[in-house]
């Protein structure tokens, strides 16, 4: 494939953007002859953030090739809606623990699901709000923490017995998790405890662990705060575990559109 041979070289002489241009271009030359890593770009920008390549084999191509690394139990990373993730399959226990590994994350923190489609979450989380809700949130910067099913690989955060859920608002993921046919666990491609990314070249030092890097260009919003992580594992209730980039919108549905109250640290 064409698109799949174009790797880091492609992303220096293409870079946009000054600062990604100048960071990308300090990358010496041995590094490029010896990266195995994919480079694949999406294309065009937006100023609003990145879309999937026009071309319909080209994007095809690059959503094969991201595929086929998450199959074979590799690591990705690969923009969302809010910041760049490392994402691998869900229900792979060796993917999940290489993940923890390529970051140094503390095991005792939990990754979260990625899914295509609302229906998706009935099938590995215990929803207790009601499908127009969900509808309301998602896609979106919202992470939406649930009592986790059987269904869900129990190496995945085998500490605790929920889950957080994602369906980014972003083409690209939703079609790569639509093609993989299960969840992908998600976290953000950075080292655990430094600045989350918005470009692919900030975080260049995890590139050799990855399979694939899918450079969908700066993420649009560019505030780095992730997305916005609220429990409704409680009937009727809500629980704002992270503000994250989307608090005020969130507990505006959660309480004004469908009355639920925030649980308190007694209850």
């Amino acid at each position: 494939m064409k698109l799949v041979c174009s790797i880091a070289a492609v992303l220096v002489n293409t870079s946009r953007g000054v600062h990604g241009s100048v960071a990308a271009r300090r990358i010496s030359a041995e590094m490029f002859k010896e990266l195995k890593t994919k480079v694949l770009r999406l294309l065009p920008p937006t100023s609003n953030g990145p879309t999937v390549h026009r071309d319909e084999t080209d994007g095809a191509e690059i959503l094969s090739c991201t595929v086929k690394a998450l199959k074979e139990g590799h690591i990705v990373a690969v923009p969302t809606d809010t910041i760049y993730g490392l994402a691998c399959l869900a229900q792979n226990s060796d993917a999940i623990r290489k993940t923890y590994d390529t970051k140094g994350r503390n095991g005792q923190k939990p990754l979260a699901i990625c899914v295509g489609e609302i229906q998706d979450i009935y099938k590995y989380c215990k929803v207790k709000v009601k499908k127009e809700l969900l509808g309301d949130l998602l896609p979106g910067p919202v992470t939406l923490v649930f009592e986790r099913s059987e269904e869900l690989n129990t190496d995945l955060n085998p500490f605790t017995s929920l889950v957080g859920v994602r369906i980014p608002d972003h083409p690209f993921m939703r079609q790569l998790c639509q093609m993989c046919g299960e969840p992908l666990a998600l976290t953000s491609a950075n080292i655990s405890s430094q600045t989350s990314t918005v470009e692919v070249h900030e975080f260049q030092e995890l590139w050799p662990k990855l399979a694939v890097v899918v450079d969908g260009g700066p993420i649009g919003d560019q505030s780095r705060l992730g997305s916005t992580v609220v429990d409704l594992s409680v009937l009727g209730k809500y629980s704002i575990i992270r503000p994250g980039c989307a608090l005020s919108s969130t507990v505006d549905v959660l309480k004004r559109k469908y009355g639920l109250s925030e649980l308190s640290g007694e209850e």
